[in-house]
């Protein structure tokens, strides 16, 4: 039997360096795109998969985010008084369910294998996804659906996956593949950030993941790789042939947050999504062209 996917882990215990001085006081999570912080998109992409329960993956000076979604009482009470129902609205639209979002400390940075350990009393005997706030994906149908739905027909794990210039191979996890389909392929091995001749494929995984709880038990071992870090790659890596691995071409748009140009380019697609913002912004654009 399939079990159900209900919770999801976000790792957001970065430092954001290469946003500074923005993030010297603000978590780099909270920075927002148009009007939302990045962490929102990541909580509103998971709910839309079905998501129940969150687990903040944080650090030290992380706690604006778990105040994000806390009850601002003396704010909608002052919306409430000055009849900005419509804002008070979307502040109740983005609530989520008292005790929904529980948080463990990643006290120091070994890697993104290690954050995922460090949740290891949340996921349990539980199926889990990840969710990366750096990577932004602008689809109609949310990303993390997307691979729940082949989650729930397969039973196994499931990354997000794209391709990559082939010389960009180092800064990924990359798959080997089995069979592929043109929309999902079966992965058949992992290798974290190879070098472009070594690289089994130029096909790399996106901060999307479905996963089954046994990776918990690669991760403990704290094995280290790239980077002299605990890798998720390399913990995911020794579970293929134990269960489905699927790799999922996933349909929308993907942005690197963490990446100053990523992040810009996120603002100027994001807001010619939005109808209160899409002329405004092609009017003003025209003036850099």
């Amino acid at each position: 039997m399939i079990k159900k996917l209900r919770k999801a882990v976000l790792p957001v215990a970065g430092l954001g360096t290469r946003f500074l001085p923005a993030t010297k006081a603000l978590a780099k999570e909270m920075l927002p795109v148009v009007d939302k912080p990045l962490i929102q998109y990541a909580i509103e992409e998971a709910r839309a998969a079905g998501i129940e329960q969150f687990c903040m993956v944080t650090g030290r000076g992380k706690t604006a985010l778990i105040d994000h979604f806390d009850v601002a009482y003396e704010l909608e009470r002052t919306l409430l008084e000055r009849g900005k129902t419509d804002l008070l609205q979307m502040l109740k639209d983005m609530s989520v369910e008292p005790g929904s979002i529980a948080t463990v400390r990643q006290q120091v940075p070994l890697g993104l294998g290690h954050a995922i350990w460090c949740a290891r009393a949340f996921i349990g005997d539980d199926p889990f996804a990840i969710l990366l706030p750096d990577d932004l994906v602008l689809a109609d149908k949310p990303c993390l659906a997307q691979l729940a739905d082949v989650y729930h027909a397969t039973g196994g794990n499931v990354v997000a996956i794209e391709e990559v210039p082939r010389e960009m191979t180092n800064r990924y996890g990359i798959l080997e593949v089995g069979y592929d389909n043109g929309k999902t392929v079966e992965v058949v091995g992992l290798v974290e950030k190879p070098a472009p001749e070594d690289a089994p494929s130029n096909l790399s995984i996106i901060g999307r993941y479905v996963l089954l709880p046994e990776v918990v038990t690669h991760l403990a071992r704290m094995e280290r790789g790239a980077g002299n870090e605990v890798q998720l790659t390399d913990g995911m890596a020794k579970m293929i042939g134990n269960a489905p691995f699927h790799g999922l071409r996933f349909d929308g748009r993907r942005f690197d947050c963490g990446d100053k140009a990523g992040f810009l380019e996120a603002q100027i697609a994001f807001a010619l999504k939005r109808p209160d913002l899409a002329g405004k912004v092609r009017a003003f654009l025209k003036n850099y062209t």
